[in-house]
């Protein structure tokens, strides 16, 4: 999510870094709903997932290895409310950051890449998804 130029990001108990509210998908929920779920339960804000703008294949991106396989839907969420975000029961702390100057992220979850997108998607409403 993207407010007024900066993107919302999480620092996640695992590890101490920080990362754009996400996790893996619950059955029965759709990908738009498992976004929405993510930030709620992260970040403490209700949004509805408004637009996918990316899907990418993690292998295939600036992550660490993993022996496990991924493809990653990126939305474009728009807030319900215009609260301020609170912590989550996995992370230790959450707000909104200057994409230029984020801080230490947890590279497994999230990378400079990811948070230029999100930034791009919110500028250009129009633009298609991005995919591999």
């Amino acid at each position: 999510m993207v407010r007024d130029g900066q993107v919302l990001l999480v620092q996640e108990a695992q590890d101490g870094k920080w990362a754009m509210p996400g996790g893996f998908a619950d059955i029965g929920l759709s990908a738009a709903e498992n976004a929405e779920k993510e930030v709620f339960e992260e970040s403490g804000l209700k949004v509805r997932a408004a637009r996918l703008y990316a899907v990418t294949h993690k292998q295939k991106h600036d992550y660490p290895p993993d022996a496990r396989d991924f493809y990653k839907f990126y939305f474009l969420c728009l807030e319900d409310t215009h609260f301020a975000p609170v912590t989550g029961s996995e992370t230790l702390d959450v707000g909104f950051f200057d994409p230029d100057a984020p801080p230490i992220l947890s590279n497994v979850r999230t990378n400079l890449e990811d948070i230029r997108m999100a930034v791009q998607a919110a500028r250009m409403p129009d633009a298609l998804p991005y995919f591999d």
